[in-house]
């Protein structure tokens, strides 16, 4: 504009007055990009902000390996820190912003520091950084709590785990294998996030019972530290679908000096959206550009791992070489149930004399379980009598399953949903069953039946994925199209009428080798870690 002003008013502004200008706006930008103008803006704000900072200041100078403590005050240490800030990569940007504003960057703001400091210099960079942080409400421990890096360890992200009292299976398999991880690897940190998943935190010593133990919500407590990992291994055990968290986790796999690994469960929300919650497939995308960064996926079953694998193989394409997918099988171990859990959960079970199908699982539309209903109905309308219990609790997409419960109920069917069972309960249950029932439409693993089979009673599930190579390894299921509800009928009739064949199956389901869930942590551990 100027230019185009020297040009159609030569009488006000001059080619001469225009460079004059533009050196006097160049020489005011780098003197406010200059150590002491920095170091003015410090010290220009409250006592309380300007002390966070120079705390921050200090952490990063010995995080990012200053050879000495700094004497000489707030000059001395800003300029100590850009020399160590020169030049300015991705991995020390990354680091910078997540200690002085005290909450993970998300890529798009380590590129801009990057980009800022290849113009003017790491000072500008790091003044930005001072700029939009410490901010008190991205906190809750007070207004500017202190900033601890961790360094060369292994830090694990429970949150989720942490917070909730979910008995799915990834909370099974999270729980599971942290508890037998802190038991056998003391020095891990167990981590996990502000409320707005701005900033990383220890766990309180409640939160790391509930994450290894469940339990019951415990009261809120000052959490301590903001934590800032570097060159350490971060393991996510669990499912991370928050956008905030999946932002900063990609941005911490690609441009820190951590090395990010995961558990990976399932692909259903991409290779079957339809029978998940309408916000999920989008969610699970935002998970998957975080994991693309990570170096391990490491699958709950071979079955997941071609899922990984395809999606793995599709990441050079954009310029990623994606993840090493390594399968983890889980466990299929028993737990023991006493002669007087076995009695109660009898009680509470079994109607009359009817023989049991039992059915375990949430009631959403992935899990198939309408057309458990339907198979059923088709039997005892042709005269076959036995009693169909469900042990899972209501999902997305449940309420057609609770009307057509309510309907058979209502025309007095031999059928109940129990909403929450504990341990002893549900393996009394497996115990008890004539036989289980698992139709899903996709499983990452499904828990439920190995749970069904290490107990000697034998399983209906579909005839692919995960839940066929479940059977393949040593029988004790019929497998079945879960589509085709006559089939499924079918099976059940056969497992209602032929002793011979229930005694078979049951047999191959005694005689399956035992994998149990040391082993799977030790594994999975091995492979997240190495």
């Amino acid at each position: 504009m100027l230019d185009r002003l020297s040009t159609t008013l030569p009488g006000r502004v001059s080619m001469k007055g225009v460079s004059l200008l533009r050196r006097h706006n160049v020489r005011r930008f780098d003197a406010r990009n200059s150590i002491p103008a920095l170091v003015a803006d410090i010290d220009g704000h409250g006592s309380a902000r300007r002390a966070a900072i120079h705390q921050r200041i200090d952490v990063l100078l010995d995080a990012l390996g200053s050879p000495s403590r700094i004497d000489g005050g707030s000059r001395a240490a800003v300029a100590a820190l850009a020399d160590l800030l020169t030049p300015l990569n991705h991995s020390r940007a990354w680091l910078m912003l997540a200690v002085i504003r005290g909450r993970l960057p998300v890529s798009t703001e380590v590129l801009t520091a990057v980009r800022q400091a290849e113009s003017d210099g790491p000072v500008a960079a790091l003044r930005l950084a001072i700029w939009s942080g410490p901010l008190p409400r991205y906190l809750d421990a007070g207004p500017f709590p202190p900033v601890k890096v961790i360094a060369d360890g292994i830090v694990v992200d429970v949150d989720h785990t942490a917070q909730v009292n979910f008995a799915t299976g990834i909370q099974r398999v999270t729980r599971e294998s942290v508890r037998r991880w802190v038991r056998e690897h003391p020095e891990t940190t167990l981590i996990g996030w502000h409320r707005d998943f701005a900033a990383l935190r220890a766990l309180t010593p409640a939160e790391v019972r509930r994450a290894c133990w469940g339990g019951p919500p415990v009261a809120e407590a000052e959490p301590g530290p903001i934590l800032v990992p570097t060159n350490c291994v971060y393991l996510l055990p669990e499912l991370a679908t928050e956008t905030v968290r999946t932002d900063a986790l990609g941005s911490l796999a690609h441009h820190s000096t951590n090395r990010f690994r995961v558990i990976g469960y399932d692909m259903c929300p991409i290779t079957v959206p339809e029978t998940c919650g309408p916000a999920m497939p989008a969610a699970f995308a935002r998970n998957l550009s975080a994991v693309r960064y990570a170096d391990v996926v490491a699958t709950i079953s071979k079955a997941a791992a071609v899922e990984y694998q395809g999606w793995a193989d599709m990441l050079p394409q954009i310029g990623v070489p994606g993840p090493r997918i390594v399968p983890c099988l889980l466990p299929n171990e028993s737990a023991p149930t006493s002669a007087a859990s076995q009695a109660a959960a009898a009680d509470r079970l079994l109607v009359g004399g009817l023989p049991m199908v039992l059915v375990v699982g949430s009631h959403e539309p992935r899990k198939n379980h309408l057309a458990v209903l339907h198979a059923a109905e088709l039997l005892w309308r042709a005269g076959l009598r036995f009693s169909l219990t469900f042990i899972g609790g209501n999902s997305w997409g449940s309420e057609q399953f609770t009307s057509e419960l309510a309907a058979l109920q209502l025309r007095g069917r031999p059928i109940e949903s129990i909403s929450a069972a504990d341990d002893d309960l549900l393996w009394g249950g497996y115990r008890l069953a004539r036989f289980t029932v698992f139709p899903s439409l996709n499983e990452g693993f499904g828990l439920p039946i190995v749970e069904s089979l290490s107990c000697g009673t034998p399983v209906i599930t579909s005839a692919f994925g995960s839940m066929r190579e479940i059977a393949d390894d040593g029988g004790g299921a019929l497998l079945v199209d879960p589509r085709d509800d006559h089939a499924l009928a079918g099976a059940m009739r056969l497992l209602l009428t032929d002793d011979a064949e229930l005694a078979r199956l049951s047999d191959q389901a005694l005689r399956r080798p035992v994998r149990t869930w040391d082993t799977y942590a030790g594994e999975a551990w091995d492979v997240l870690t190495s």
